[in-house]
């Protein structure tokens, strides 16, 4: 099998079981959170995952990253007895931007459109 497609199938896996993971916890910040996306290195030693930040300030996302953090034990133990892997790989946490930007994207095009029929 290829290795890119070895690794997709990983991530994907991962992302299901850490949104799934993350709302069995009993922590009222961390149980509704989402999981948008997990890139894995090539030895899956590390992951990074990425998580949805819609709605959350500088603050909030401060708060949770040192959640997740504490809970990061707990979630590795839930990935190996989910997947029935070996080994976890180490998970740092990041908020995912991707859809604030393209929201401030497609709001930038909107207002060039209104722009631009006005002026016809």
């Amino acid at each position: 099998m290829d290795k890119t497609i070895k690794i997709q199938k990983t991530q994907a896996l991962l992302q299901e079981v850490l949104t799934t993971a993350l709302s069995e916890l009993h922590d009222p910040l961390l149980h509704s959170l989402s999981v948008t996306k997990v890139l894995c290195s090539k030895g899956k030693y590390h992951a990074k995952v990425f998580i949805e930040s819609s709605g959350l300030d500088k603050d909030q996302q401060n708060k949770i990253l040192a959640h997740l953090n504490r809970a990061k034990s707990i979630l590795r133990e839930y990935v190996l007895s989910a997947t029935g892997w070996f080994k976890c790989p180490d998970f740092s946490f990041v908020f995912d931007d991707e859809l604030n930007t393209s929201k401030s994207l497609d709001a930038l095009f909107e207002q060039i459109k209104n722009q631009r029929s006005g002026n016809d």
